[in-house]
C-alpha cells in the first residue's frame, strides 16, 4: 500500500499516516479518563510518543504539529512549557525566543527570554516561518489552549521547563484534566512539589541529571541503572523517561517495580528497534510515523 499511494504523487505527510493505517497492528487511542490514562501507561505494548507535535511536518509545540501528531496516530503529544512574565503557562521549548519566534525582527536584540514578555506580548509573535513560510500565521499557544487541541481525541505529555508545580496543577483542576495528561520534567524537585500537590497524578523523570549531590557526572554515571531507577520511584515519579544509554537490566528492574522506560528522541528504524529488543515502554520521536513502522514490523514480545 506504501509505495503503491506514495507513486501516485501522495505528499510526504500523508503517505506517512497511511503507512501508519496499513500496517500498525496495535491500538492508539485511550479513553479521555484518568483510568484511561492509566490503562495507556500500563499498556502491554510499546507507546509512540509525538515530539513536541510532529515536529518533523509541522513547526515544533504548535497547533499545526499537534493536529498532525492525533492524525498520525500517536499515543501521546509531547509539549513544553514555560512561564509568561505575567506568570501564563506559554507553549514554547528554548528559554529565549530567538530560534522558534520572528521576536528579533518585531523587537531587536537577541536572546529575548521567555520570561520577560507578558502573554498579551508573547501571542503578538508568530512561530512558524522559521520552518516553513507557509506556518507564518501560526502563533504560540498557551498551555491552556494546547491542552484543549490535544485533548480532543488525545492525550497530552506535559514538559515543564520554568514554572511552579502550583500553577500546572492548578490549571489541570480548574480544567479537570488532573490525571488526564501526564507531566514530565527534568526538575526532579519539581516533581517532587507536584506529587506532594497531586498524588495521583501520573509523572515521568527526565534524565540523566547533569549532577548527582552537587557533583558533575561522567557520561558513565549518567547511563540508566537501578540506582537512577530507586530515585525516580522516591520522588514520587513512575516513568522513567532517558536517553539511549540505559542498562537493560536497569529496565527489568524497574518494570519489577511497576515502573516503565520512555525513550528520547529516536527518529530511526535501527535505534528503534534495538530499544524495542530491550523491552523499553515508550519512544518519543519527532516522526511516530517512522516508529508505527518500526513496531509494526518488528512486533516485540512481551509477557
Amino acid at each position: 500500500m506504501e509505495s503503491k499511494l506514495c507513486s501516485a504523487g501522495t505528499g510526504a505527510i500523508l503517505c506517512a499516516i497511511l503507512f501508519v493505517v496499513d500496517v500498525a497492528q496495535y491500538p492508539v487511542n485511550a479513553a479521555q479518563s484518568s483510568s484511561g490514562v492509566e490503562r495507556l501507561v500500563n499498556a502491554n505494548r510499546p507507546l509512540v510518543i509525538a515530539h513536541r507535535g510532529y515536529s518533523l511536518f509541522a513547526p515544533e509545540n504548535t497547533a499545526p504539529a499537534f493536529e498532525l501528531a492525533k492524525i498520525a496516530g500517536a499515543d501521546l503529544v509531547e509539549l513544553d512549557y514555560h512561564h509568561s512574565a505575567d506568570g501564563v503557562p506559554i507553549v514554547i521549548h528554548d528559554f529565549e525566543l530567538d530560534r522558534t519566534t520572528d521576536a528579533l525582527e518585531k523587537w531587536g536584540g537577541q536572546k529575548i527570554a521567555v520570561s520577560s514578555k507578558t502573554v498579551s506580548e508573547l501571542k503578538t509573535l508568530e512561530a512558524g516561518r522559521w520552518f516553513n513560510p507557509r506556518f507564518a500565521q501560526v502563533g504560540l499557544p498557551t498551555l491552556a489552549e494546547a491542552l484543549d487541541l490535544i485533548q480532543d481525541g488525545g492525550i497530552t505529555l506535559i514538559e515543564r521547563k520554568a514554572g511552579d508545580a502550583e500553577i500546572c496543577v492548578r490549571l489541570l483542576r480548574e480544567k479537570d484534566m488532573v490525571n488526564k495528561v501526564v507531566v514530565q520534567s527534568f526538575d526532579w524537585d519539581y516533581l517532587r512539589d507536584f506529587h506532594k500537590l497531586e498524588p495521583q497524578q501520573v509523572l515521568g523523570a527526565l534524565g540523566p541529571p547533569s549532577s548527582r549531590n552537587g557533583q558533575k557526572l561522567s557520561d558513565s554515571e549518567k547511563v540508566l541503572d537501578s540506582r537512577w531507577v530507586d530515585q525516580v520511584r522516591e520522588i514520587g515519579a513512575r516513568l522513567v523517561v532517558w536517553n539511549q544509554k540505559i542498562d537493560p537490566e536497569a529496565v527489568e528492574y524497574a518494570h519489577r517495580l511497576g515502573m516503565k522506560v520512555w525513550i528520547y528522541t529516536i527518529d530511526d528504524s535501527p535505534t528503534a528497534k534495538r530499544l524495542l529488543d530491550q523491552k523499553i515502554d515508550g519512544i518519543i520521536s519527532n516522526n511516530p510515523s517512522v516508529i508505527w513502522r518500526t513496531i509494526a514490523l518488528n512486533p516485540p514480545s512481551r509477557p
